[in-house]
């Protein structure tokens, strides 16, 4: 056994205690690293209909598809079909927005590093036929704006739709098909799918779970909606995700230039505790060790892919769980740790008077998401607000995630104490005149409600 083969027998160790102790029923692990592949699949499909989970069990990969529509658009600007600073408008000749000038300005540079700034978290279910999302863009005009355009750095789900509904203009197809003509033939990815294709269904599958009185569940309904698929919807495995980093990181296999992806990992924009934007990618640096990334949550999963070209490694983690973004989060730093020899450090909590907490304490909300920071004894202490709203507006809301305490690091700049967001960095954003406006986690800029 090679020390490659050590270090992903502790990785995998650790994933599987993390199971058990979160109640996790499935985990896919894959690994690349200097030519040579390695990957395994613990606990069970689902806790309803178990079967093994193996490196050829599919799951919902959610947002890491963002990261394949972002490779479309890039391939149809190597071809000079699409401009990334050119209007949206110039691609949706009927698009709209509820801010006019957002409208008029807004750029699919914009999209694909989530400058948007109107409400992201929005979800909705409209058939399965190939209008289903042009119906969702022109649904997505009813939207608030809550920053301005290109100002604050938040996540924005339907900035993707939008990106994706121009892939079917400029390409003639569906986004599905395109995806498949673009990506998923040329470079061989066999078990890569989106729903309503039932293909998937004659493969291993997992459903979601989520936790309800210390006991998980499978999560219903399975699939987010085909409107969606652009921004969430890629179903595949471990096996088939490490095929696309190696793709990323090696030199487009003839389908697109080097530079063109290598562009994709430039810095935009900077995401606040995330690190920084690329084009769809999330970078970061950790002890001289920089990666590129991103996540994926659907319902009842949670899904990581990153990769380091430089050090020619590749990691993919899924799990049915919602409780599973807790291992996917723990899993970077173990792999870090452990192939490279650097730890992600946390910043170290300080004192603050608790007098000075007052102007951050209050409500906070957008789109989908709501919470309150309450003050309890010296801590401020972050209450979920359920809302349901995924994956259609109709959805009512699920359990409320445990209270959690949060501890300032910096002015303006907190730390999670508590799971699921122990370790997690939020920061509040103040307005021209100083007062707290918005508080930064999960990487949406919540505002706060007066």
């Amino acid at each position: 056994m090679n020390t490659s083969d050590v270090k992903f027998k502790k990785l995998s160790q650790k994933i599987v205690s993390d199971m058990k102790r979160l109640s996790v029923p499935g985990v896919a692990i894959g690994i690349w690293h200097k030519g040579r592949e390695y990957s395994a699949g613990f606990g069970v499909t689902s806790i309803e209909n178990p079967l093994p989970v193996t490196p050829d069990t599919l799951f919902q990969v959610g947002s890491i598809s963002k990261t394949f529509t972002a490779t479309m658009l890039m391939q149809l600007v190597e071809q000079g079909k699409v401009d990334l600073d050119a209007p949206v408008k110039k691609y949706i000749k009927d698009f709209k927005l509820q801010d006019e000038n957002v409208e008029k300005q807004v750029t699919i540079r914009h999209l694909l590093t989530h400058m948007g700034g109107w409400v992201g978290d929005y979800f909705n279910d409209f058939g399965n036929g190939d209008d289903a999302l042009d119906k969702m863009v022109k649904d997505i005009a009813k939207l608030p704006q809550i920053q301005p355009l290109g100002k604050i750095w938040s996540y924005n789900n339907t900035g993707f739709n939008i990106a994706a509904r121009i892939i079917e203009i400029v390409t003639g197809k569906s986004y599905e098909q395109a995806a498949q003509n673009m990506l998923f033939d040329p470079l061989e990815l066999k078990m890569s799918f989106f729903y309503p294709s039932d293909i998937l269904f004659t493969h291993r599958f997992v459903v979601g779970h989520y936790i309800k009185n210390k006991k998980p569940h499978v999560a219903r309904p399975w699939a987010i909606g085909r409107a969606g698929n652009g921004i969430g919807g890629v179903v595949s495995t471990v096996k088939d995700l490490l095929a696309y980093a190696r793709f990323h990181m090696g030199g487009g296999k003839k389908i697109i230039k080097k530079n063109s992806l290598e562009a994709m990992r430039v810095k935009q924009v900077n995401a606040g505790m995330r690190g920084d934007m690329g084009i769809s990618w999330f970078i970061r640096e950790v002890g001289g060790v920089k990666f590129y990334g991103h996540g994926g949550a659907t319902h009842g999963q949670q899904a990581y892919l990153f990769f380091i070209p430089e050090q020619d490694f590749a990691l993919a983690i899924l799990t049915n769980s919602d409780e599973g973004g807790i291992i996917t989060a723990n899993t970077i730093g173990w792999a870090l740790d452990l192939y490279f020899n650097t730890k992600i450090k946390s910043p170290t909590p300080i004192e603050k008077p608790v007098d000075e907490f007052k102007e951050y304490l209050g409500r906070y909300k957008i789109g989908t998401e709501c919470f309150d920071l309450k003050l309890k004894g010296k801590t401020i202490v972050y209450h979920h607000i359920p809302l349901g709203g995924f994956p259609t507006p109709e959805t009512p809301p699920g359990p409320a995630l445990p209270p959690m305490r949060f501890a300032f690091y910096e002015t303006d700049k907190m730390i999670g104490l508590d799971e699921p967001y122990k370790g997690a960095l939020g920061d509040f954003i103040r307005d021209e005149n100083g007062r707290v406006e918005y508080f930064r986690i999960g990487g949406r800029a919540h505002k706060k409600m007066e």
